[in-house]
């Protein structure tokens, strides 16, 4: 047996064979000490505070006593150690944000990594999972069953698929419908088509039965990262959100609030760092998880609360709330139709005397007047290469364009800049605005000032109030071939407190204006040509040209008087038809799908 020296530190004489002999029973008698310690660590119950010796005893606990049987829903989820651990997990976390904890509970409720992280250190439970009894085959355990999920199945199933032949159906009248439109078309009887076409799509909403909903490719459309950047780096958008919350934060300080439509979570976790005691983000598609991973790594699970579904069905952790926001906003303001959930959300969650963010919108019309444009989006299929493609103008004057208008004719120049924004006076307002009329008279592509002709106070709009017909006027302010089509956009406003005399939104009321009559307070934007771009852009209806024996000039000082109705398509509910009617015997209907 070799020795070592003491330590300088260690006054002692060398260990002898005696002190070796002694030095080994300490040893042993640590060892065990330690066996005896690791055999009495205790399990904490994962529903209350009590103690347990074992795993087994503590989950006989919890489903005697809780009724919540963790063996079930691991046989049922069929959960490896991994899933286990994730289980634990998330039943923590759900006890310690005083959240109920149901059988219920889904793979895609505890499939996230945050979940192989432990809520309590050193969790005796975890240890305990290799004392599990082993799994039984999940063939095994539906062989047990009865054949009632087998006949459900089915049902099911058969459902599915006479749905799909409806669908499959009504997509192959149309298309039929669509062929014989484009021949009538190019054989010049462009009237004739235009009736057959309506009777065709009228026979195949008939016939198909079974309503499409679109509302789940309407979520699957969210479930990607490029639209969340898209809307993210519309700094119009964004930055108003963000200025309002922080400029006001004491209306934010101890609430609970309700973010719906919740996205990647960033209206969320801007009212989070303004001091909401408590905030449910609610989404129905699949960006939730992103959204919840989000909440996690900027360290705002304590406060943020995420929720999957549709906030019609969704079970939310709390029974009322101060403050709704939302980003609920489609082109030409309603398309998508996500405004009537803040409506439900608004009526069922909202206290008396709650704040709405955002609390008003009103929707402008303005004539267009620009030849270059027709030319080089219109007539351009007359003349492709030399070669007559007229049959690609087939519903050119039907479905509304989505774009950013240019306040200057393009026929003025070979390459149009828009005029720059004037900074704004303070950050309450977002996008600025500038009169449509600094451009020349002669070459502005909006021959007339713009007109307001819906106004939607939040507090008090109805579901009923978003299918409407409404008035505006307009007068030329410049002599004009002919009129192009309109210009459809909106203004959004954000009021720090309920309507009111001081705070009132009117129909005229523009963004700018608004919000600079109380810059430390409200914030207000624009989607119209006079300001920064926006995601949402413009909306633009082209009027089909006039006959040659109609056709006429109209002068400066004209005017331009109807009606613009907004209404939801039979077969597209997230969809969006706009009519105008004006100077008494003209008017279209466009499709926005």
């Amino acid at each position: 047996m070799s020795t070592t020296a003491p330590s300088r530190a260690d006054p002692r004489p060398p260990p002898s064979e005696s002190s070796d002999s002694d030095s080994r029973e300490d040893e042993e008698g640590w060892s065990d000490a330690e066996e005896d310690e690791e055999e009495t660590q205790e399990v904490i119950s994962l529903l209350d505070d009590r103690v347990f010796p074992d795993v087994l005893s503590m989950l006989a606990h919890c489903k005697e006593k809780h009724g919540f049987d963790f063996l079930g829903v691991r046989q049922r989820l069929q959960l490896d150690f991994h899933g286990c651990v994730k289980l634990v997990n998330f039943i923590r976390q759900r006890v310690h944000e005083g959240l109920p904890v149901t059988e219920d509970i889904s793979w895609s409720d505890i499939d996230q990594e945050q979940y192989l992280k432990p809520v309590l250190d050193d969790d005796a439970v975890i240890l305990g999972l290799f004392d599990l009894p082993e799994l039984k085959p999940a063939e095994a355990q539906g062989a047990k069953g009865d054949n009632a999920a087998v006949v459900d199945d089915l049902l099911k199933r058969n459902t599915e698929l006479q749905e799909e032949l409806a669908r499959v159906k009504a997509q192959f009248d149309s298309y039929r419908a669509a062929v014989q439109q484009t021949l009538d078309e190019r054989w010049g009887d462009v009237d004739q088509a235009e009736a057959e076409s309506a009777a065709a799509a009228a026979k195949a909403g008939k016939d198909k039965g079974v309503k499409k909903d679109e509302s789940q490719s309407y979520w699957e459309s969210y479930a990607g990262a490029d639209i969340h950047e898209t809307m993210l780096k519309d700094t119009v958008r964004t930055d108003a959100y963000r200025d309002f919350i922080y400029n006001n934060k004491h209306l934010f300080a101890g609430k609970t609030v309700l973010d719906i439509g919740c996205g990647t979570g960033i209206l969320s976790m801007f009212c989070a760092r303004a001091g909401a005691a408590k905030v449910v983000a609610v989404d129905a598609s699949a960006i939730i998880t992103k959204a919840q991973e989000n909440v996690f790594h900027n360290g705002l699970s304590s406060v943020v609360t995420c929720v999957h579904g549709k906030i019609e069905e969704a079970a939310l952790p709390v029974d009322e709330v101060d403050v709704i926001v939302s980003e609920w906003m489609g082109y030409c303001l309603l398309f998508e139709a996500m405004l009537p959930s803040v409506l439900y959300a608004r009526d069922r969650y909202l206290k008396p005397g709650g704040l709405l963010v955002p609390s008003h919108a009103n929707l402008w019309v303005a004539p267009v007047a620009d030849p270059q444009y027709v030319a080089d989006n219109v007539a351009f299929w007359r003349d492709v290469y030399g070669f007559d493609m007229r049959a690609m103008q087939a519903g050119i004057y039907d479905e509304a364009r989505v774009l950013s208008w240019p306040l200057n004719s393009s026929s003025s120049t070979s390459t149009y800049t828009a005029p720059s924004a004037p900074q704004p006076q303070s950050p309450s307002t977002n996008n600025g605005t500038f009169s449509i009329y600094t451009n020349e008279p002669n070459t502005t592509t909006i021959p007339g000032p713009p007109s307001a002709f819906k106004l939607l106070d939040l507090y008090h709009t109805q579901p009923a109030d978003l299918s409407f017909a409404a008035p505006f006027a307009t007068t030329l302010t410049r002599d004009v071939d002919a009129l192009d089509g309109f210009l459809i956009w909106f203004d959004m406003f954000f009021s720090p407190t309920r309507q009111d005399s001081q705070t009132a939104v009117q129909l005229n009321s523009t963004a700018d204006e608004w919000a600079r009559a109380d810059p430390q307070n409200r914030v207000a934007f624009t989607t119209g040509p006079h300001g920064r771009d926006t995601h949402w852009k413009q909306g633009l209806l082209l009027c089909k040209p006039p006959r040659p024996a109609e056709a006429a000039p109209l002068k400066r000082g004209a005017e331009v008087r109807g009606e613009v109705a907004f209404s939801v398509p039979d077969d597209h509910a997230r969809g969006l038809s706009i009519r105008v009617s004006w100077n008494g015997n003209k008017g279209q209907t466009w499709a926005l799908s």
